[in-house]
């Protein structure tokens, strides 16, 4: 660090002190100006004079109230105003007192607006221009006189430079705090977005295998010692759907992995073609599932395709974890003109639990098939049915937005 920029820390820590030290500075240079005669006996030379004694007095009187220019602005600017108006008039030959009132208005234009800045600047270079002018002892249009009003439009036009300076800076600083900011919540949503689409494919390819493991762990454990060859059959079954769980689990961690690669993952998402196959699971782990399908021939998105095979998934996990031990489900999956509507009903008992989002698990499962149906631009309705179970029921398109602005192009001719 240069010794300026030190010196500029050390007064910017403590501004009295550099006020202190402008003052002596301005008086030492007011005392030491007095002493020049610029006035000779034929034409303009100049010489050594001994300064007056109210000469003086006016000049330490200027100097000492600019100590206090921070505080009181204004009130220092009419101090010294006043002790360079007293010596315009009686100064002959004239002290450079005027030289507190330009740093005082200097002072006053650096601190204040610049209305206030125009008409305290004109006041000043009127009335002490207008005093040196009218009541001083020199001509009016002494070359003295006419300094007196330019060196107080100097010192107004530098206050109000050095304060717009400061405005343009500090508007610079919030520019750039506010574009951090912003730069901060934009990584913060994305974050939460991320960890929100973590949480459902995890609760979506986990929770389901876990609750066939869990069950089929107890099924196993109950007819270990009377049935051993039922229990070999329920472990068979734990085996496959933790290697299910841990396949998916891999796939999905292999994504977290390749965030920032275009590279799309090898293995085939789950669909409708895969219903057979996972109502299989359920049926092993004791749930009653019948199913519906009026859908033979229809060629799905591969986003809708996933959406209705996750929706059934998540409603028959939550069938076993929630209707009780003796529900029975229904999963219907029906073509109706444009849409494919997925139902999935159970007769669920009283003593079973509402999937809301006050049960176990947060409501992630319902919150997921939500997400999934309203970005297919799908609707879903999910409730309790009279008289007791559960059901959902989802609405979903079966031409994408890219095969609608397709046809769309081909009937109008423009692209869309």
């Amino acid at each position: 660090m240069s010794t300026l920029a030190r010196a500029r820390c050390v007064f910017g820590a403590h501004p009295s002190a550099m006020d202190t030290v402008l003052a002596v500075v301005v008086l030492v240079c007011m005392v030491a100006g007095s002493f020049v005669d610029p006035h000779g006996p034929e034409s303009v030379s100049w010489g050594l004079r001994t300064p007056d004694a109210l000469s003086l007095a006016l000049m330490t009187a200027g100097a000492a109230a600019l100590v206090f220019r921070r505080r009181q602005p204004m009130a220092v600017l009419v101090v010294t105003g006043c002790v360079s108006v007293v010596e315009s008039i009686t100064g002959d030959p004239r002290a450079p007192v005027v030289m507190s009132a330009v740093i005082a208005l200097y002072t006053v234009a650096a601190s204040t607006d610049r209305p206030t800045t125009w008409r305290v600047g004109l006041l000043t270079m009127t009335v002490l221009t207008g005093a040196a002018m009218l009541a001083g002892p020199l001509p009016w249009y002494a070359q003295e006189n006419l300094a007196v009003f330019a060196w107080t439009g100097i010192g107004a036009t530098a206050g109000d430079a050095v304060r717009s300076r400061r405005a343009f800076v500090q508007a610079i600083r919030d520019r750039a705090e506010k574009a951090e900011r912003t730069r901060e919540e934009e990584a913060r949503r994305r974050v939460a977005e991320e960890r929100l689409r973590i949480a459902r494919d995890l609760h979506d390819v986990v929770a389901h295998h876990i609750a066939l493991v869990n069950v089929q762990a107890g099924v196993a454990s109950h007819v270990m010692d009377k049935r051993p060859d039922q229990a070999k059959e329920a472990l068979a079954h734990v085996r496959e759907a933790s290697r299910s769980a841990l396949d998916e689990l891999r796939a999905t961690v292999g994504l977290l992995r390749q965030s920032g690669d275009p590279e799309a993952p090898t293995e085939p998402a789950p669909g409708l073609a895969r219903l057979d196959e996972l109502v299989a699971t359920f049926h092993h782990a004791g749930l009653r599932v019948e199913v519906a399908r009026t859908d033979q021939g229809t060629e799905l998105p591969a986003a809708v395709d996933l959406a209705a095979y996750r929706i059934i998934q998540e409603a028959l996990t939550n069938v076993q974890k929630h209707a009780g031990r003796q529900a029975k489900a229904e999963v219907s999956v029906v073509r109706v003109g444009p849409d494919i509507e997925v139902t999935v009903l159970d007769d669920g008992t009283a003593d079973g639990e509402v999937p809301d989002g006050t049960t176990e698990g947060g409501g992630h499962g319902l919150l997921g098939m939500r997400e999934r149906v309203t970005a297919v631009r799908g609707t879903l309705t999910t409730g309790p049915r009279y008289g007791g179970g559960f059901r959902v029921h989802a609405i979903l398109p079966v031409k994408s937005r890219a095969d609608a602005a397709a046809q769309a192009t081909e009937a109008t001719g423009d692209p869309v």
